[in-house]
């Protein structure tokens, strides 16, 4: 008799488990507390069981999906406490993602830039469509136009430019110039989209956010994301 009840107990005890209800040890373990045993599942069972309506019985296929219900519910609470977890592990591989960014540029979208610690200026232009004149204007804080560029005719897509004979003036002071594109098909078209490279002078990780905060020299903080390219700065 004792082996026999040895194996309904291990019986019920195995679909339990399946069911991810903890046995009664296991849910008297610290750090359990909120766990539900195998005794306050079968409490549940029996009191509903109890209850029903005898001449309207619980039908067997209701009460398999009850317990297939609680089943999903408590593999949802595991999936959540081991995605909680890999966030704490990766939690390391944020902090060096951000630590890579230190001393490279980035693009940034924007008109505002400055001399980079080669005394030049890199970027592009989104262009919408081709154009057979594609050019820039780089404007002074007094709204003086210092260099103007152009980059010819362009296909449609990012295309870059750079400013490299900067006068020393400008380099000295890193003066911050205000950048304009203009494409013209026939008709002169002004607002083209433009992106500069900025240095990252800190990045940062932080714990209640799942992105990476990069201060740069002109556009301050930026998140990792509106990032278009890393440049690295030899």
């Amino acid at each position: 008799m004792t082996e026999i009840s040895k194996s309904s107990e291990q019986s019920l005890n195995n679909i339990l488990n399946k069911l991810g209800v903890k046995t009664q040890e296991e849910a008297k373990r610290p750090g359990n507390k909120n766990s539900l045993g195998q005794e306050d599942f079968l409490k549940l069972m029996t009191t509903q069981l109890q209850n029903q309506d005898p001449f309207a019985p619980m039908d067997n296929g209701d009460f398999i999906a009850q317990m297939a219900q609680f089943s999903t519910v408590t593999g949802i609470t595991e999936i959540n406490n081991n995605l909680t977890n890999l966030g704490s592990k990766l939690e390391p591989n944020r902090v060096a993602t951000a630590a890579q960014f230190l001393g490279h540029s980035v693009l940034v979208p924007g008109q505002v830039v400055s001399p980079d610690d080669n005394g030049e200026i890199h970027g592009v232009v989104d262009l919408p469509a081709y154009s057979n004149d594609v050019g820039l204007t780089f404007t002074s804080p007094s709204g003086e136009i210092v260099h103007s560029l152009s980059l010819g005719s362009q296909e449609k897509g990012l295309v870059g430019f750079s400013w490299i004979d900067i006068p020393d003036e400008i380099k000295k002071n890193k003066t911050r110039l205000t950048i304009q594109a203009y494409a013209g098909n026939g008709e002169a078209s002004d607002g083209i989209s433009t992106a500069v490279y900025n240095k990252v002078i800190a990045a940062s990780a932080p714990k209640n956010s799942e992105d990476v905060i990069l201060e740069t020299k002109d556009y301050g903080e930026i998140s990792a994301n509106d990032a278009i390219k890393l440049k690295t700065n030899d």
